[in-house]
Formats: C-alpha cells, structure tokens, sequence
C-alpha cells in the first residue's frame, strides 16, 4: 500500500474520487509551505514554489498497487502531464512517506489557486 496525497478532482465529492473505490482514506492533510495550486483546464495543477508560505490542502489516501498504476494513467504521467513524487506533509503526516501528482508543465498564464480548490 502508498500513501497518495489529493487536493482536486480526486477527493472525496470530486468529479474523479471514484479513482479511488475501494481504497482507504487516511485523512485531511496539508503540505508543507513551498506548494501552490494553478487553475488548469477544469481541474488544478499543484507545483512547487520556492516563495510559497502556506502550502496546499487536501486528503491523504493509502492505495493498493493497480490504483496507483490506475491514478498514474489518469494524471498523464506517461505523457510528462504530471510526475508523481514525495511531498512533506505537516503533522500529522510529517515524517511519513507521501506521494502526490505535480504538475510537470508551465503555469506561466494561469491563475493561481492558492492554497485549496473547492
């Protein structure tokens, strides 16, 4: 099992949570400071960003193997759309080994999220 860190359409009541069936929701979570959302195509795009002082919201979810290959090809990972790596997490997850879909092209243009997406 991973844990995978969420902050858009994956969360629970998000357009695409059904991704996650069967898997386990460990809890609500918060990066820590140097992440930030991006407005995408319908959908948010996390990045690192060194000024970032707040960090990004979201849920965290332990997956079995054929989900994370599954949410891979959801998040285009394949296609260089997103990479998945580890994120540090706040507490209660500091320490612990997260994962969580980066956006891999530029957000140069697109409106900035802040910390959460609804």
């Amino acid at each position: 099992m991973s844990l995978v860190f969420v902050y858009g359409t994956l969360k629970r009541g998000g357009s695409n949570h059904t991704h996650l069936a069967r898997q386990a929701f460990v809890g609500e979570a918060r990066t820590a400071p140097g992440f930030r959302l991006y407005q995408l195509d319908g959908y948010p795009g996390m990045v690192a960003l060194a000024g970032d002082h707040a960090g990004v919201t979201g849920e965290v979810w332990s997956v079995d193997a054929a989900c994370l290959a599954q949410l891979d090809l959801l998040e285009g990972v394949a296609e260089g759309l997103y990479r998945r790596e580890p994120v540090p997490l706040l507490a209660p997850f500091a320490g612990r080994s997260v994962e969580a879909y980066l956006y891999a092209r530029s957000v140069a243009g697109r409106k900035d999220l802040g910390p959460t997406w609804a």
